[in-house]
């Protein structure tokens, strides 16, 4: 009874399951009509152990004597009977009901141990007072379960083998387990009041290098420094050189820094300083620039709001932050909704400010004070506020310089929405050292073939993206004209290893995978892409500088290499808190149990990863409903609490789905009431409340939803959303028009749908970004001509896009004029 329970606590810690079964052989006594067959006739009973409550070993062990005395009273009953009668979900890869087994032998002679064992390669003999003993090793047999323990008791000793499927496990695997279950029994035998839960697993040695060794990552940096004053710094040194672009503009550095000055006096007048929030709603342009520099060396901290948010939304991020003073532009007034702030136009108020000081202000900002706060998406139906301080940024930018320096040759192009925390990277990096940011068009971030023409005239070097963003650069024609491209950058959602190597086998390029919340300022963790390296996923790698990664379990005990756990994260890049969330940065920021430094802290990520022998770090997913769809982060309870305000809906469950390797979706399932809404009804709804990423590309309609015996939804049950459609239109509206007509055969191929009509809704249709990639690099074959991906998105019936087909002639942005003037400029120096 004692080793099972071992064996079940070791279960245990390992998969953090607190509902363990395990079977164990039991011999069936012997029947009249068998008893001239030779052998045993065994019936494998299964033994139920539940470790909730973190009991002591001393109580888990009176509740597996209970149980087993328990189980042996009905020992004979048959096994495949039992399984008959459950029911259990059929799988034929795994054993029903249970998949691990511990058997128990007891032996009377010790020549008996040697029917189970085969000799060792060793010669080594030992001399027990002229007995004269052979060292030999238990020979691994074929087992029908994935992990089985066998323990064989003879002459006051133990004897063990670890059986396992070689599918399932390697053998250094087994080998660490093995040495796991040893010190398990040597901490229990010490002292077997302890809780389960802090029980010793790990040696001493696997201990320093899981908290320490893959830990040393401390590194100087200038821990007094502000962001903008690294730009300052370096303003003194190419004070002429091209800072950013923008289609057909350009600033030098010395022309960005006397506008940020001009923005900063004129906010400082405005009573912006250190910790003072300022929102920012701007789309990417130069002005964006002159104003994230401005508010920072006015020592604010700006707050992002992105124009192509729905109102609500805005308004909810507005009255949050309490924003004093926000930037716009004029033509975006329209867009928000009713506040309190102060406007400042930085377009048409541009003649006022500019009568400000262009010498760069003083301000008591120091590195503890706030740079940002960055809104992400929020479990309880609203986004959270992160609040990120000058020090967190500096430490990135250092390692991301030390790792991966940029120079003053290279171009970054800022694609990147700034509602994100990874253009803080794009904004900041290249400006620190006199490298040019090249900032996309708005709207430029989801058109690829718009991406690698600007990559390829701009002579771009160096980029973010995320994984389904570069799939679709690789599925889009003329990639291979990015010749100029150095180094790419991946993050924001798990980098299949078929990705890497299909870029790579395309372009000579360095490609890094980067891994990071928006609560660790941008990246906690790099590797660096080889090929054949590993199998299916790149790992996230390793921490970055004076940053701490900790596998650990729910109690906060460190888990042994292989084992899935959640991920915490320490160190210089972590955030101040959530803005006005003091119960929620309780619960996420919590002590750090590592570190004697009182104010050391850890971000409990919600990330399940694991450690691989190397010590690189894979990324498996998450504990929670939180999902990455195409980089974005989505909190699955703020949709689903968006669309249950709507009146006809009773109760809904959003899921991502990934039905099509690479192709992974939000998908809503909703009960309504008995006029149920339509998925455009839906989808309308829903765009007036969140950002167009949130909103589910597929609605399906169910009377009831699938719930699990203890009356939970049932996620798993729900169906696959194929099998919904709509009621289309396609049999009242068939296209008229040459140009719908062809539209409309871009899409029946594409989506593998039938008859469409004009009105038909892209989306309703279960088509989503990857496929609008597809439908974009179709179209522009078929009119000939380049067509903006935005508007598509924008347009996303076949009526209203021939109609701006027809009635509009899309312009892309030339950088001619760019150059020309550089050119001129640097001839008159």
């Amino acid at each position: 009874m004692t080793l099972l329970a071992v064996f079940q606590v070791l279960l245990y810690r390992y998969t953090n399951q607190e509902d363990i079964l395990v079977g164990s052989p039991t011999t069936g006594r012997t029947r009249r009509e068998f008893s001239g067959i030779v052998g045993d006739f065994i019936n494998p009973v299964v033994l139920r152990a539940d470790l909730s409550g973190n009991p002591t070993f001393k109580t888990f062990l009176a509740q597996v004597r209970h149980t087993v005395l328990g189980a042996l009273k009905h020992q004979d009953f048959p096994f495949p009977l039992l399984v008959e009668r459950l029911h259990p979900t059929q799988d034929t890869s795994r054993s029903p009901l249970f998949q691990v087994m511990l058997i128990l032998r007891k032996l009377h002679r010790f020549e008996e141990l040697s029917e189970f064992m085969v000799p060792c390669e060793a010669e080594t003999r030992m001399d027990f007072g002229g007995l004269e003993l052979e060292p030999f090793a238990l020979a691994q047999q074929e087992g029908q379960f994935d992990l089985t323990l066998e323990m064989i008791e003879t002459g006051g000793s133990l004897f063990g083998v670890l059986k396992y499927n070689p599918d399932l496990f390697e053998a250094a695997t087994i080998a660490r387990m093995v040495g796991h279950f040893q010190t398990l029994l040597s901490g229990i035998v010490a002292n077997s009041e302890q809780p389960i839960s802090i029980l010793p697993l790990l040696t001493e040695a696997e201990q320093y290098q899981l908290l320490v060794e893959w830990n040393d990552t401390q590194v100087d940096y200038p821990k007094d420094a502000c962001i903008h004053q690294l730009f300052e710094t370096q303003v003194k040194r190419t004070a002429d050189a091209i800072a950013v672009v923008f289609a057909e503009e350009y600033l030098t550095y010395r022309e960005l820094n006397a506008r940020a000055n001009q923005v900063a006096h004129y906010l400082q007048a405005l009573g912006v300083g250190p910790d003072v929030l300022v929102g920012i709603c701007l789309e990417r342009s130069l002005e964006m620039v002159v104003g994230l520099l401005g508010i920072l060396k006015a020592g604010g901290a700006y707050v992002p709001l992105d124009p192509a948010y729905p109102k609500e939304r805005l308004a909810f991020m507005l009255d949050d932050s309490q924003t004093p003073v926000l930037l716009i532009q004029q033509r975006l007034l329209g867009s928000l909704p009713e506040h309190r702030a102060h406007v400042v136009c930085l377009d048409t108020d541009w003649e006022i400010i500019a009568q400000e000081s262009e010498e760069n202000p003083v301000s008591a900002v120091v590195a503890n004070n706030l740079a940002y706060v960055i809104y992400t998406s929020g479990s309880t139906g609203k986004p959270k506020g992160v609040m990120i301080s000058h020090r967190a940024i500096c430490n990135h930018t250092f390692w991301m310089q030390a790792i991966f320096p940029l120079t003053e040759s290279d171009k970054v192009l800022q694609k990147t929405p700034f509602s994100f925390d990874a253009s803080v990277w794009d904004f900041y990096a290249p400006l620190s050292v006199g490298a040019q940011v090249l900032m996309a068009r708005p709207g430029g971030h989801q058109d690829s073939a718009y991406l690698i023409k600007a990559i390829a005239e701009q002579k771009v070097t160096t980029i973010q993206l995320v994984p389904s963003l570069l799939q679709m650069l690789l599925e889009q024609e003329g990639l291979e004209t990015c010749n100029s491209l150095r180094r790419i950058f991946c993050g924001g959602e798990a980098l299949p290893v078929a990705l890497q190597n299909r870029l790579l086998a395309k372009l000579n390029v360095e490609l890094h995978n980067l891994y990071g919340p928006t609560e660790s300022c941008i990246n906690a963790t790099f590797s660096t892409c080889k090929r054949g390296m590993y199998q299916q996923v790149v790992p996230v790698g390793r921490p970055i500088s004076n940053t701490q990664i900790y596998l650990l379990d729910q109690h906060l005990q460190p888990q042994p290499i292989g084992v899935p756990s959640e991920l915490y994260i320490g160190g210089a890049g972590l955030a101040r808190c959530y803005l006005n969330r003091p119960d929620l940065t309780a619960e996420k920021f919590i002590l750090n149990p590592f570190d004697d430094e009182p104010s050391s802290r850890l971000y409990k990520t919600g990330d399940l990863a694991r450690y691989l022998p190397d010590g690189n770090i894979e990324f498996l997913g998450r504990i929670d409903h939180q999902v990455k769809i195409r980089g974005f982060r989505i909190e699955l309870g703020e949709i689903e609490a968006a669309l249950s305000q709507h009146p006809a809906v009773w109760e809904t469950v959003v899921l991502a789905r990934e039905d099509v390797p690479g192709d992974k979706r939000l998908v809503a399932y909703v009960v309504p009431y008995q006029a149920g809404p339509t998925p455009s009804e839906m989808r309308r709804f829903l765009k007036e409340q969140l950002p167009e990423y949130m909103v589910p590309s597929a609605f399906v309609t169910l009377e009831t939803l699938p719930l699990t015996p203890n009356g939970k939804v049932d996620r798993r049950a729900l169906p696959n959303p194929e099998g919904f459609h709509p009621e289309l239109e396609a049999s009242t509206s068939a296209p008229e028009t040459e140009m719908e007509r062809a539209i409309a055969n871009i899409w029946q191929e594409v989506l593998h749908v039938g008859n469409v009509g004009v009105h038909d809704n892209f989306f309703d249709l279960g088509g989503h970004s990857l496929l609008m990639a597809q439908i974009h690099s179709k179209l522009q074959e078929v009119v000939n001509r380049d067509v903006s991906m935005t508007e598509l998105f924008k347009y996303p019936t076949i009526n209203t896009l021939a109609k701006y087909l027809i009635q509009s002639q899309v312009e892309e942005p030339s950088f001619k004029k760019v150059h020309d003037r550089a050119k001129k400029q640097k001839e008159a120096i």
